[in-house]
């Protein structure tokens, strides 16, 4: 059977995980910082986040700095293997075919995917953001980021691996999210050195 594109860009990310660490060490981005903040504002004090695709664990570092509890999880055995170096937990969660959602942890007051949902294939969006929808408690929160542009592209790292992106128009993304029945509250567009981005906070209805 062949490889999906989301498979061989987990590859890639097996293979550059200690590569990719070194390079996004250290405090968020501007951006970054601006983005975490409004979340962490529109979650309850001392609230329970997912993060999806945790990588090494910088970002989940900085929510539990300002006093949120975070479920780290990751896909990518070498990303979890660095966080575990670390001494933090991490559970092994593939976005697309997991649930987001179990005994242990019922219900999410946010969800988290910060430089993730590029790499999810387009025809698997609906079902990630429907799965975040579930895992949200009323009036919780998800904030996501995805790469702005038309159609699908490869790219690669330095040492020659090569991972998927699926890039989206501000209006398409925003439709899906709403087919989720999330609301967008908060949105930004930034460009560094990989190209535009789009990020979005989007708010589960109260009564939902």
């Amino acid at each position: 059977m062949d490889e999906t594109k989301n498979q061989r860009t987990l590859a890639a990310y097996e293979n550059i995980a200690a590569e990719y660490a070194d390079l996004t060490k250290g405090m968020p981005t501007d951006v970054n910082l601006a983005m975490m903040n409004r979340f962490v504002d529109s979650t309850p004090e001392g609230g329970t986040v997912l993060e999806l695709g945790s990588g090494p664990g910088w970002d989940a570092d900085f929510l539990e700095s300002r006093g949120l509890h975070v479920r780290r999880t990751d896909a990518a055995a070498a990303f979890r293997d660095l966080q575990i170096a670390r001494g933090k937990h991490v559970d092994r969660l593939d976005a697309i075919a997991d649930e987001y959602i179990d005994t242990r942890w019922p219900s999410y007051d946010g969800v988290m995917a910060l430089f993730v949902l590029q790499h999810i294939e387009r025809e698997h969006t609906d079902e990630i953001l429907r799965k975040v929808a579930q895992a949200l408690r009323p009036g919780g929160t998800f904030l996501g980021t995805v790469r702005e542009g038309i159609g699908d592209i490869w790219e690669g790292s330095e040492s020659g691996n090569r991972y998927h992106v699926t890039r989206w128009e501000p209006d398409a993304f925003e439709a899906r999210i709403d087919a989720a029945n999330l609301e967008p509250i908060w949105r930004t567009r930034f460009v560094d050195d990989e190209g535009p981005w789009l990020g979005v906070i989007a708010r589960k209805d109260v009564s939902s």
